[in-house]
C-alpha cells in the first residue's frame, strides 16, 4: 500500500475561523471541484436514523421488535415479503423522497454550480440530484433507495421503485401531506403489512426484487452505473492541471478506498490540487499533503451556511 495512505494525522489546530475562511478562499479559487460525499453529510442535514425520524413512522416496528434505529431494522428478518416490504417501503420513502430537514445540499450546490464539478457518493438517499446537481455529474456508487434490482440476481438492470413504494405507504393507512411528509389520521393504526399484489417480483425470472444497495456480491451495476463511472474517470482525466478542490464531506472509514485514499493520493500527486476534509470530529489528513489541506472538525452544516450567508469574491 502506498506510504501515503498509512500515514494520518489530525490537522494542526487553527482556530475555526481561519479554517473556514480557507475554505471558503479555496471554493472562489478553484476551476474544479471534486466532491466525495459520505453517510456524514446526509447526517449533517438532518438524516438521521434514530430518534425523532424514526419513532414518527417506526414506532409500531420499534414496539414489536424492540429495535432503536432504522438500521437495525433495515436488517431484522421478517417472518413474510408483506411485513418486509411494509418496514422497507417506510425507509425508503423517508430517506429517499422526502427532504432533509436542513437546506445542505441546496447550500453545497449554490457553492459549486457555477465551477467545474464532479460528485462521487456512497450515499444512496439521491440528495444531490433532488437539490439541483446535474445528474450527469454524479456517481452513485453504492446504489440508490430509489431502485430496485432482481435478488438472485438473474439479469443487470434496475428499476424504478417510486410508485410501488408509495402505493405501499397507502396500503399501510398512512395519508401524503405537505411538503412530501406521510401522516396516520386522527386516532388512526398503521398496518405492519403490505398486501400481496403489491410485493415485487422480478419481471423475468419472477423472484422477489431487493434494494438496489451493495451488500454483497448481488449488487446490480446497470449500464447507468457504468455511464457514471466512466463519466467519472474522464472527468478526473481531463482537470489533471486545473486549480482543483477535493471536497470530501462526511466520510468515514467504512469504505475508505472509494473515495478517501484516492482524495488523498491525487492532491498529492496533482500539481494544482487543494484537499479539504470535513466531517465532525474526523477530519484527518495525511502528513504528505498537509501543506495544501484543509481540515475542519466542526459540523458541516453549520460552516457552509457560514460560507453561504457570506456572497462569494466578497
Amino acid at each position: 500500500m502506498n506510504m501515503l495512505l498509512m500515514k494520518s494525522e489530525k490537522q494542526n489546530t487553527a482556530n475555526k475561523a481561519d479554517k473556514i475562511t480557507a475554505l471558503r478562499q479555496a471554493l472562489e479559487q478553484a476551476e474544479t471541484v471534486v466532491i466525495g460525499a459520505g453517510a456524514g453529510l446526509s447526517t449533517a442535514a438532518g438524516f438521521t436514523y434514530s430518534g425523532e425520524r424514526f419513532h414518527t413512522y417506526f414506532q409500531d416496528f420499534a414496539e414489536k421488535y424492540h429495535f432503536r434505529d432504522m438500521y437495525s431494522g433495515g436488517f431484522f428478518s421478517y417472518e413474510t415479503l408483506n411485513e418486509h416490504w411494509a418496514y422497507w417501503s417506510r425507509y425508503i420513502y423517508i430517506n429517499r423522497y422526502m427532504n432533509p430537514p436542513k437546506p445542505l445540499y441546496q447550500e453545497l450546490f449554490r457553492l459549486v454550480k457555477d465551477k467545474d464539478y464532479f460528485v462521487i457518493t456512497t450515499n444512496v438517499d439521491h440528495c444531490f440530484q433532488k437539490a439541483g446537481f446535474d445528474k450527469k455529474r454524479l456517481y452513485y456508487t453504492q446504489g440508490d433507495y430509489g431502485l430496485f434490482q432482481c435478488s438472485k440476481p438473474c439479469h443487470e438492470e434496475t428499476y424504478d421503485n417510486a410508485e410501488t413504494i408509495f402505493e405501499m405507504i397507502k396500503a399501510q393507512g398512512w395519508q401524503m401531506g405537505a411538503d412530501n411528509r406521510f401522516y396516520l389520521p386522527d386516532g388512526a393504526t398503521a398496518k405492519m403489512w403490505i398486501p400481496d399484489e403489491l410485493i415485487p417480483h422480478c419481471p423475468k425470472c419472477g423472484e422477489p426484487m431487493s434494494m438496489n444497495l451493495r451488500a454483497d456480491d448481488s449488487f446490480v451495476q446497470d449500464e447507468g452505473w457504468y455511464r457514471a463511472e466512466r463519466r467519472y474517470e474522464l472527468f478526473l482525466e481531463r482537470h489533471q492541471n486545473t486549480k482543483v478542490l477535493f471536497l470530501e464531506l462526511g466520510v468515514g472509514y467504512n469504505t475508505p478506498s472509494i473515495i478517501k485514499y484516492p482524495f488523498w493520493n491525487m492532491a498529492n500527486k496533482w500539481p494544482n490540487a487543494t484537499y479539504a476534509c470535513l466531517n465532525m470530529g474526523e477530519a484527518f489528513v495525511p502528513e504528505e499533503i498537509r501543506h495544501k489541506s484543509i481540515c475542519v472538525n466542526e459540523d458541516i452544516y453549520a460552516v457552509f451556511h457560514e460560507i453561504s450567508a457570506s456572497p462569494m469574491n466578497s
